[in-house]
């Protein structure tokens, strides 16, 4: 009995030591990571402001747009949004920020967060995967499948369809979300 009680305390020990270093850890690269997201997330922003002012955030609909940011030109005139966009994957949940003109139609997106294949679905976050949006969503309907791309663009997006899928929601809710706010932010 002595010697389980031994083991089960050596355990426990070895745990504990094991606990507290690991939140020790975590206490020091928490903030470290949290500016690094925040870092990765402002250069996104820029990435896709075409050059435009980026204004201040606020809340988007509460279901597929998170956040809304108008982009105005020097004189403060309002040329379009960058939105925040979730959707659903092959890996779960994705991330996309994407700006808009006014009427709907996309400037520039990219990828954010995401759990997708590496390989396959990893290719929404390369800048020719989201640049067979740019301009569509305006008078052009975005592709909500493959059958609607060209057969070169079609090919380059095989093997993620759901990647593709959840992609183009994300685009096309955006999109619309854009032409219901009429132009105004």
């Amino acid at each position: 009995m002595t010697r389980y009680l031994k083991t089960a305390f050596t355990l426990f020990a070895i745990s504990a030591v094991c606990t507290a270093l690991c939140a020790f850890v975590n206490q020091i690269t928490a903030p470290l990571i949290a500016a690094n997201n925040e870092s990765d997330r402002l250069l996104a922003l820029e990435a896709v402001s075409a050059g435009y002012t980026i204004g201040e955030e606020t809340e988007g609909n509460g279901e597929s747009v998170s956040y809304l940011i108008p982009l105005t030109d020097e004189s403060g005139e309002l040329k379009g949004y960058i939105l925040g966009l979730t959707a659903n994957g092959y890996g779960g949940p994705m991330d996309v920020i994407a700006s808009y003109n006014p009427d709907g139609s996309i400037i520039a997106a990219k990828m954010s967060t995401n759990s997708e294949t590496p390989g396959i679905g990893k290719k929404a976050e390369e800048s020719w995967y989201m640049e067979m949006f740019t301009g569509l969503g305006g008078d052009s309907p975005i592709p909500l499948s493959k059958s609607e791309l060209s057969d070169t663009d079609s090919a380059a997006v095989s093997g993620a369809s759901i990647t593709f899928s959840g992609v183009t929601s994300a685009l096309k809710a955006g999109s619309d979300y854009v032409k219901s706010l009429g132009g105004e932010a």
